[in-house]
């Protein structure tokens, strides 16, 4: 449905939808996208709530920083907040001014090169950067003398919370809502978290044993004389891939669900004809650091929308909180990552967006699911 949410959903019968997923704007201005000045309306919520089918779900991304004002403006619509759900990434970038260096500008004071390197690294992406020229796969990082050199404005970003909730039940108890509408539990069997023994392993390449497993690291199988569960209870944090290899290397087995941040084939699966565009139209081609993952508005794909999600994490999420076959809505489907996994998990699908840009990606990339689906069928 292309329009405003609160619009479109006004068009949807009452108690229609299982489950809610979705990734709606974290009030930052990201980008500078006039769609992301606010988090989301308390009428609109309560529209999600009326279309909702008692007992369902609903899981809406934030913004660390906003985090506090979606899940208000969730639970004042009606909603009851029943957990918030931690992604954690090891792969976001720091957004932190150099004090120090800001310092050294303004008093003209000279700053030491530590060092240069043609290096695309991502770990050397830190507030100590200084970009050289339009030669922007190189840098050098300086030190300055001052007090205050060191100090920043910002942490390295590493987490998105999600916040769950649930529409107050229709019926005096779970069970008798789960039988009255399907909807009320969580779907703990289908999202439990495989886990096999491993130990560290020391060669250069990951075992092909492991290539097909949501297990990330350099790690080898080891076979175990004690029987290991063939699943853990699943939990209220998702790692990606760095992230959980970090875990993994502390721990004797894995304990949670683990997804990688979206690759460039899950973003332009099914956009061949698109014309490739930049994210971010503010900024100018040429502009020193523009093509570093730092700047990466600059960078042209075809599926240019700012924020997309991985379409296996947006899976999981919709397979926790949706009965099998059931429908989930997305009220700001954006480029449809949502819809791409509902197809891809067997579910019915409902997506609004406003943009009629995004819109048209969002159907490209869901009909193209849709079209592998029955194509390996």
């Amino acid at each position: 449905m292309l329009g405003d949410c609160l619009e479109k959903l006004k068009e949807l019968d009452d108690n229609s939808v299982d489950s809610i997923v979705t990734d709606p704007p974290y009030g930052l201005s990201f980008m500078g996208k006039k769609w992301d000045y606010d988090v989301p309306s308390k009428e609109i919520w309560q529209e999600c709530l009326r279309v909702l089918k008692p007992g369902g779900h609903l899981l809406a991304f934030a913004g660390s920083r906003t985090y506090h004002r979606m899940a208000v403006r969730i639970e004042d619509a009606g909603f009851e907040i029943r957990d918030q759900i931690m992604w954690i990434y090891g792969s976001g970038f720091p957004k932190s001014m150099n004090i120090g260096k800001a310092v050294d500008k303004i008093q003209g004071n000279e700053r030491e090169v530590v060092e240069t390197t043609n290096s695309r690294d991502r770990t050397k992406h830190n507030a100590n950067t200084i970009f050289t020229g339009q030669n922007v796969s190189g840098w050098n990082d300086s030190k300055g003398n001052s007090p205050w050199e060191g100090w920043g404005t910002a942490l390295k970003p590493a987490h998105e919370p999600i916040v769950m909730a649930r529409k107050p039940l229709s019926e005096k108890t779970v069970v008798d809502n789960v039988l009255e509408w399907g909807t009320g539990g969580i779907n703990i069997d289908d999202s439990r978290v495989g886990v096999i023994e491993l130990k560290q392993y020391t060669g250069t390449k990951k075992p092909k044993s492991l290539s097909n497993t949501n297990i990330y690291g350099d790690y080898n199988y080891k076979k175990s004389d004690q029987p290991l569960p063939d699943s853990r209870f699943p939990a209220n944090v998702i790692f990606d891939e760095e992230a959980g290899k970090i875990l993994d290397e502390q721990s004797a087995a894995s304990r949670f669900f683990y997804c990688p941040k979206a690759s460039k084939k899950d973003r332009n699966e099914g956009l061949d004809e698109f014309e490739k565009k930049q994210q971010d139209l503010s900024r100018k081609e040429g502009n020193p650091g523009g093509n570093n993952p730092r700047n990466r508005g600059l960078n042209k794909r075809q599926n240019y929308h700012p924020t997309v999600k991985p379409t296996n994490l947006m899976l999981y999420l919709i397979r926790l909180v949706t009965p099998k076959s059931g429908i989930t809505l997305d009220p700001f489907m954006g480029s449809g990552s949502t819809g791409k996994a509902a197809i891809r998990g067997g579910f019915n699908f409902v997506g609004i967006e406003r943009e009629e840009e995004y819109f048209k990606i969002a159907n490209a990339r869901i009909k193209n699911e849709n079209n592998n689906l029955f194509s390996n069928t």
